[in-house]
């Protein structure tokens, strides 16, 4: 069978759909990172070797083996490898506190841990209180070296039979507040996205974004399913960025708003040749109107952004290139996906209304990994009884179908009573030449409960005083939804996908005060 017989199955595996790449096109580089590359036949027999010494640890069919490490060959290869011994994997931030991976590793049960040494010195301290295996990615003293780990080459490992349900991987997201949660994938969400046929035989896919985010997986892994090569960088430069692009002659990106805003402000950006680049997606923050607009002035190829959750439910697409007098919105449901809005009594309001965003589709979570109340917490149910994820986000869709996000609804201000949506002012601010990104958070204020502050952060060499920002905003909205105060900030909290952390923003404001941030 063929693989674009296999990708046309209701059902199939990752695994079994990279081993038919290799045998269509053993010699293809499948993995390319600035030190090394990898063929999808090497890749395909490192995924045995992989497998193999998994089944030998007690890594069995339905089992967790976790990673933490920055990206490179041998850790998309051994995303994989996990995978064909019928396991899921636990990719884990870097960027975790060294007491939030003990617990994650512990919450998801993983009986070997592939890390590199840049994690291994972070948890010094925590060291002893790892009970997995630990294997070293990068050949360091952080664990037995891979090389010596894996299982012989030639090696084969014991089939094993995979359910759509079953556990492809395990993310743990606590959004921007809370313990993490591990959102538990199953096979067949990940299915469905592989086989969206965005991605051909001749894709070359810039992978910057870590691979423990849903925002990256959505984009590598059907780059591997469809044939394609994926370019892995380690952390994000704009510079290397731009001349890997044109090296390679890349044609597809997944990207995070603030990584365009980093690219689209580079003097040298128009000398760079893009011209090979056919797609280009975002997802996972906000994406100002304006910088699509000049993605599409000024970057060869489409502009798809996506909107969705790493908990699966409905998503939303939105074809730039195709609709630019809808650049405000985050598009129209994506199809087979069903978004509808709720009002607080958990109602459904009528198109025009603002409500919060659910959504189903076959692209759901299980539910989150050993925390049955917050997986109830995040579910909404129609009154046919068909079971919808619940975002958080509020939006509204116009008469076209096309859905704008006002916020998150944490995020959503009170004051004297009218709601106030930061995005709203957001985007006015971002209009000014100035301002380089900003942030509004309500703060406390005796008389009006919340007050509307913008914290702003400008471009190198710019200069703007905090009274023509809240004149612009009142001109544009009015009194009530423009700020009343403006704080200046080098540099905005972000996570590392690009999310502005406003918890962190509001916490000092709201130290004593009751306000849950």
């Amino acid at each position: 069978m063929s693989v674009e017989q296999m990708l046309s199955q209701d059902f199939g595996t990752l695994a079994e759909v990279i081993g038919q790449q290799a045998k269509e096109r053993a010699d293809k580089h499948a993995l390319v990172d600035a030190k090394s590359t990898m063929t999808y036949g090497q890749l395909d027999a490192f995924m045995d070797r992989m497998a193999t010494a998994l089944q030998r640890e007690g890594v069995e069919n339905q089992g967790v083996a976790a990673v933490c490490a920055t990206s490179s060959v041998e850790y998309g290869a051994t995303f994989f490898g996990i995978l064909r011994a019928g396991a899921a994997v636990a990719p884990l931030a870097p960027s975790s506190t060294p007491e939030g991976l003990v617990g994650m590793l512990k919450d998801c049960g993983a009986k070997v841990f592939f890390l590199d040494k840049g994690v291994s010195d972070a948890l010094a301290g925590v060291a002893d209180q790892i009970t997995a295996q630990r294997v070293a990615l990068d050949g360091s003293d952080a664990g037995i070296p891979l090389t010596q780990w894996l299982a012989p080459e030639g090696s084969k490992p014991k089939p094993v039979t995979v359910t759509p349900q079953q556990a492809f991987n395990i993310i743990y997201s606590s959004g921007t507040t809370g313990t993490p949660k591990g959102i538990v994938q199953p096979h067949q969400m990940r299915w469905g996205q592989i086989r969206r046929g965005v991605y051909r035989e001749d894709a070359v896919t810039m992978i910057s974004t870590p691979l423990y985010s849903n925002t990256t997986l959505v984009s590598y892994l059907p780059t591997l399913s469809n044939g394609g090569t994926a370019v892995l960088m380690p952390k994000f430069d704009a510079e290397q960025f731009l001349k890997l692009s044109q090296q390679y002659r890349a044609t597809h990106a997944m990207l995070v708003p603030v990584q365009y805003r980093r690219l689209m402000e580079r003097p040298d950006f128009d000398s760079y040749d893009l011209s090979s680049y056919v797609m280009k997606f975002s997802t996972s923050a906000p994406f100002a109107a304006a910088l699509k607009a000049d993605v599409l002035k000024r970057w060869p190829g489409g502009l798809i952004e996506y909107y969705g959750m790493t908990e699966g439910g409905g998503s939303c697409g939105l074809a730039a290139h195709e609709f630019p007098d809808k650049l405000h919105t985050v598009g129209r449901p994506l199809p087979g996906h069903d978004i509808r809005l709720i009002d607080e009594d958990l109602k459904e309001v009528p198109q025009g209304k603002i409500g919060e965003v659910v959504g189903r589709s076959g692209a759901m979570m299980v539910g989150y990994h050993n925390q049955p109340g917050k997986t109830s917490e995040a579910e909404w149910y129609s009154p046919e009884g068909l079971r919808y994820i619940r975002t958080g986000d509020v939006g509204v869709f116009d008469a076209d179908g096309f859905l704008t996000l006002m916020d998150r609804k944490k995020d959503m201000i009170i004051s004297g009573g009218f709601n106030v949506f930061p995005s709203e002012v957001e985007q006015v601010l971002w209009s000014h030449p100035a301002v380089q990104d900003c942030a509004v958070i309500g703060v406390p204020d005796e008389k009006w409960g919340e007050a509307v502050k913008a914290v702003v952060e400008l471009k190198p060499g710019a200069a703007v005083a905090a009274d023509e920002l809240i004149h612009l905003a009142k001109e544009k909205l009015g009194g009530v939804k423009a700020p009343t105060s403006v704080d200046f900030i080098a540099v905005l909290p972000r996570s590392p996908v690009g999310k502005v952390l406003k918890k962190d923003l509001r916490a000092p404001y709201w130290a004593g005060h009751d306000r849950k941030i």
